[in-house]
């Protein structure tokens, strides 16, 4: 049997997050889900998934904090993170925060289709 690749999907967009679950199941992922930055980093920490999904504007803790706590741990300095947001790149902040604590791939959501996330987390995971 072929080993399941672990995607943890940090969303507090309910219907997102289970579209997301949904394909990648389809696609013989083991998706993990998240509400929240905390959720996530607790998830992130304990579970070790090959690759995280990440949303940047979430209750509890935002996504680039997130970001920050999970690459503060050794493990997490090397997992791929791809953000997938509604917010543009053009903030200064975001821009700064990108570069420091760098996320693998950074998605507008508007601008991608399920299918394409799914291709760039196989590129990413060399599927």
């Amino acid at each position: 049997m072929k080993h399941q690749r672990t995607i943890l999907i940090v969303e507090d967009e309910k219907s997102l997050r289970d579209a997301i679950v949904d394909i990648l199941r389809l696609k013989n992922f083991l998706p993990l889900e998240a509400r929240n930055g905390k959720e996530g980093v607790e998830l992130a920490l304990s579970k070790h998934p090959e690759l995280i999904l990440l949303d940047l504007i979430m209750p509890t803790m935002d996504g680039m904090t997130t970001l920050k706590k999970i690459r503060e741990d050794a493990w997490g300095k090397k997992v791929p993170i791809i953000i997938l947001t509604n917010l543009s790149a053009i903030n200064g902040n975001i821009v700064a925060d990108a570069v420091t604590h760098t996320p693998t791939f950074y998605l507008i959501k508007s601008d991608w289709k399920l299918h394409d996330i799914v291709k760039k987390i196989e590129a990413i995971l060399g599927i």
